[in-house]
This record gives C-alpha cells, sequence and structure tokens, in this order.
C-alpha cells in the first residue's frame, strides 16, 4: 500500500522546531516524509503567535497552503503551534481551509487523528485541549544540520513580562526529567550530533520546580560526560537568575561553550520595571561585568525591544549608550508589538511606529559598529570551528561565539580542499566583516 506523503512547514523559534522534531517522528512510521509541499497528500504548519508580524506570516502560510489543495495534491491540511492555541475558536470560524487544528500539547495526537480524518472523511477536527503538566517528548527527526541538535530541558514560563504572551500559550514553568534529557541525548549523540543547544523560555530555571533547587549546572556537567558531544551551548538565561554554580560550570567545563543569552530586553529602570522585568539596570551591569571576570573569552549575547509604551527619548538614548559603553557581542533588536492579552496592551503612551522604525534603524546601526570594531580584534585568532555547509565555493562554520541562524558565520577559504562537513577544525581569521569572519584551515607546521 502506498503511503501517505507528509510534509511539514516549521514557522517559529527553535523550540517551534522542537516540537516539529517531535511530530514528524511520531508520524514516519506510517508516512513518508517529503520536503517538498507541493508532493504532499498532508501539509502541516506549524505556527508562531508570538508577535503581529510572525501571526502574519503564519496566517499567510497556511493560507498559501490551502491552494495546494486546488493545485497539488494536498488532500488534508493541518494548523498546529501558537497561533492555533491562542487563536484556535476564532481561526475554526475564519480558516475553513483547516481540517485539522491542534494546541501546542496535542502532538502525541496527531497520528490518530489524521487516521481518523482519512478514514472518515470528517470536514473538521479541532482539539484544542491543553495541559500545564505535559511536555511534547519522543523520538524526533532532526532536521538541523547534522553535528547540531537543539533540546528543550523546559516548557513554558512564569516571569509574566508584560509585553509576552508565552505564559498564556504554553503555560507554567516545568522542568523535564533530567535523566529523561540525557538520555535523549546519548541518542542524539549516536546519531553523529556533535552541539547541543539547550532552550527552554527560561532554562536559568531549569529544575527549580521539579528539585525545588537550580539544576542547569548539574545538567550540563552531565550531558557533558556523553561520548560524541564537543559543545553545549545554552540559551535564554534570565541575567537576574543566573547563579554562582552556573558561572562556575560554564568557566571549568571545556565541552559548555563559553556564551550565553541573557535576553535583557531594555536597560532604563523605567522601561524594566513597566515590562514587569525582576532586574534593575545595574544588576545586569554587575552580571555582565562578573561573566566577563569569571568565564575567560566569554560571548554574551541579548535581545532588546525598542518601542515599549513610555519609552521616552532620554530612555531610548540610555540604551544605545549602554550598547555603545557595555559592547556586547552580538544583539538582537525588535520593535514593541501589540498584543491582545498582555499588560502592555492597555498601557498609556504607545509609541508612533514611525518612531520605533527609526529607534530600531538607530540601535542596530550603533550595534553594528561595535560588532565591526570586535570582528576587526579577532584577526589572527585561531578557532575552532564547526562545518556546517558549502556555499559558493567557500564552506560556512560557526565558532563557540556563534549560535547558528543568529551569529553570522566564518567563511573559510579551504584553497581547494574538501571538507567534511560536520568536523571540527582548527580555523585562522584572517579578515571581517561587520558581522562575519574570515578564514582559512589553520596547520600550525606551517606557521
Amino acid at each position: 500500500m502506498t503511503k501517505y506523503k507528509v510534509g511539514l512547514i516549521s514557522l517559529g523559534c527553535d523550540k517551534n522546531r522542537v516540537d516539529s522534531e517531535i511530530m514528524l517522528g511520531k508520524l514516519k512510521r506510517d508516512y513518508e516524509l517529503t520536503n517538498d509541499p507541493k508532493s504532499a497528500d498532508i501539509i502541516i504548519v506549524n505556527t508562531c503567535g508570538f508577535i503581529e508580524k510572525a501571526k502574519q506570516e503564519s496566517i499567510d502560510t497556511i493560507l498559501e497552503m490551502a491552494e495546494y489543495k486546488n493545485k497539488y495534491n494536498c488532500r488534508l491540511l493541518i494548523a498546529t503551534g501558537c497561533l492555533t492555541q491562542r487563536y484556535g475558536t476564532e481561526l475554526t470560524e475564519l480558516m475553513p481551509e483547516i481540517d485539522i487544528m491542534l494546541g501546542v500539547n496535542d502532538y502525541n495526537k496527531i497520528d490518530e487523528l489524521i487516521n481518523s480524518f482519512i478514514n472518515s472523511e470528517k470536514s473538521k477536527i479541532t482539539k484544542l485541549e491543553y495541559s500545564n503538566i505535559n511536555i511534547n517528548e519522543g523520538e524526533r527527526v532532526i532536521t538541523t544540520d547534522k553535528a547540531t541538535a537543539y533540546i528543550r530541558i523546559s516548557e513554558g514560563c512564569d516571569n509574566f513580562c508584560t509585553y509576552c504572551i508565552i505564559p498564556k500559550i504554553r503555560g507554567k514553568y516545568r522542568s523535564r526529567q533530567l535523566e529523561g534529557i540525557v538520555e535523549e541525548a546519548k541518542t542524539l549523540a549516536l546519531n553523529g550530533v556533535k552541539e547541543l543547544i539547550l532552550i527552554g523560555q527560561d532554562t536559568t530555571r531549569y529544575g527549580i520546580d521539579l528539585y525545588d533547587a537550580n539544576k542547569l549546572h548539574v545538567l550540563m556537567n552531565e550531558l557533558s560526560r556523553i561520548d560524541g558531544i564537543q559543545w553545549i551551548r545554552v540559551l535564554y538565561c534570565y541575567p537576574e537568575e543566573i547563579y554562582d554554580e552556573l558561572i562556575d560550570e560554564i568557566a571549568s567545563n571545556p565541552k559548555v561553550c563559553k556564551y550565553l543569552d541573557l535576553p535583557i530586553q531594555h536597560i532604563s529602570d523605567n522601561i524594566l520595571k513597566a515590562m514587569g522585568r525582576k532586574t534593575t539596570k545595574q544588576a545586569i551591569i554587575d552580571k555582565i561585568n562578573l561573566l566577563r571576570q569569571k568565564v575567560d573569552g566569554i560571548t554574551l549575547r541579548t535581545s532588546l525591544i525598542v518601542g515599549f509604551p513610555g519609552e521616552t527619548d532620554e530612555d531610548f538614548s540610555e540604551l544605545k549608550n549602554f550598547l555603545k559603553e557595555y559592547k556586547l557581542d552580538k544583539v538582537g533588536v525588535f520593535k514593541y508589538s501589540k498584543e491582545e492579552g498582555t499588560a502592555a496592551y492597555a498601557m498609556p503612551n504607545h509609541v508612533d511606529e514611525e518612531v520605533k522604525a527609526k529607534r530600531e534603524d538607530l540601535l542596530m546601526l550603533t550595534q553594528m559598529e561595535v560588532s565591526e570594531a570586535i570582528n576587526k580584534e579577532k584577526i589572527g585568532n585561531v578557532y575552532d570551528v564547526l562545518i556546517e555547509q558549502l556555499e559558493e565555493g567557500s564552506y560556512l562554520g560557526r565558532s563557540y561565539e556563534m549560535s547558528p541562524e543568529i551569529d553570522g558565520n566564518i567563511i573559510i577559504n579551504a584553497a581547494n580542499n574538501e571538507l567534511n562537513i560536520g568536523d571540527i577544525l582548527k580555523v585562522k581569521i584572517v579578515d571581517s566583516t561587520e558581522y562575519d569572519l574570515l578564514g582559512v584551515v589553520y596547520n600550525e607546521s606551517c606557521e
């Protein structure tokens, strides 16, 4: 019997990617997986519903895939993810093109619902049952480069920042069992994964709900004992939650990348308070200084929001000056998005869109100048580099200082030598741009 073909489009963050990989892992036994939605009998769109731009991309993608019912092979369109969790009732009425709709914690039911639809030809199945206990887990089909995999260590969030809808979509904070994470990592390592990227809405609090203590440093140490794992990277560490044992583990464990993502969002005390952040400007600065003091060569990344309600010219100048003074290595800048269901939605003094756009441009220009200067200082350095792809005659790779897809690349001129994708090689930096580095394979004997 010919198997139905399933195609999946994953939108949004790396946590969504893991959910998509779990769905594919559940479906691969009974269905043929395809990367070409034109050939797919069943199309799944795993949506993002975090901010307005992401919501629009999700809606546009669903509508585009709905057209494949007329143009190509699609007979079943499924929508999953944060958009369906957030707007399930409305989408049922507004988008009849969707045949099956699932909430963010229903992916263990996806094969059962597909079979039910195919066998009975029901017109629509909507499942939005939601649990604050379950976490999507299970066998995965890895969609990243073969040497890298994200691994979710927690789900949900208890921070309730005033601009963020995630706690209402994903639920309360809950950690995965340490033993389950380690077993998953061992399986990934056996399949060739060398870099583990630990993710969650707030990784720094890992274990506090299960073990009544912060256990991220313990988890990282356990993962570092797995043969084959060479890099362990952690994202989304709230600075106020970073604790001494975690800093010591990052500093002393050779497999842990000297890299942290600190989502500080702003630096003005006025805006931090309005955002519901549980920290202050001075506390953030003190934590940055401590990390740089304790962890040699640490790379710090952050994300910032401009145009939050009530942000004055003075608040913005304070943020811009902070970037100039503290020279964070990697920075993402986002315009505030007014999201219904959040506390900030009803706040007074919303900032004009043109002002937001101008501030975004100014902040990115400031960071570009910082990044260009930092990269110039790297010329002559030798790094261990994970080789990821060959593009237009040059290889692209990353050092410990770079997270995939967001932090630039090291562009390697291999001098006609063929490199193996997935290898970690020593590369000497010979030039730089604002965000990328240029290098050659390092041969110590030629120095």
